[in-house]
């Protein structure tokens, strides 16, 4: 099944959970940096997981970006307009501290969750 995992990433917590994703997805998922994920790298994606950082219990917005970048220390509806569906609750993983590193095991948490997933979408095409 082709998958793919987009993310945002501030410090590269949230590109290593979107591989670790990916890893349990299965061998043909991919996990893409916004920048990265065009419309060719997206076409005949089965499943798409969408991650970002949240800052302040929210998606960052610009201004909070660029606020980051100058002093460095739910899914996106986008999908559903396209025609995705939902295929399961959204999934947090905890950084220590404003940069990271990741919490202990959350690593491991996100490739039984991209495993998880992978199930999800195979029940769902029969």
């Amino acid at each position: 099944m082709k998958a793919v995992v987009v993310y945002e990433s501030l410090w590269g917590n949230t590109a290593a959970v979107a591989r670790a994703i990916a890893q349990g997805l299965g061998p043909e998922a991919r996990a893409l940096s916004t920048a990265e994920a065009d419309a060719a790298a997206l076409a005949g994606a089965r499943l798409i997981v969408a991650g970002a950082p949240v800052l302040g219990f929210k998606l960052p917005t610009e201004k909070m970006r660029d606020s980051v970048r100058r002093t460095p220390g739910k899914a996106p509806a986008a999908l559903e307009r396209a025609g995705y569906v939902p295929l399961a609750e959204p999934a947090a993983f905890v950084v220590k501290g404003k940069f990271g590193p990741l919490k202990d095991g959350e690593l491991e948490r996100a490739r039984q969750w991209g495993t998880e997933l992978a199930d999800l979408s195979r029940a769902a095409d029969r």
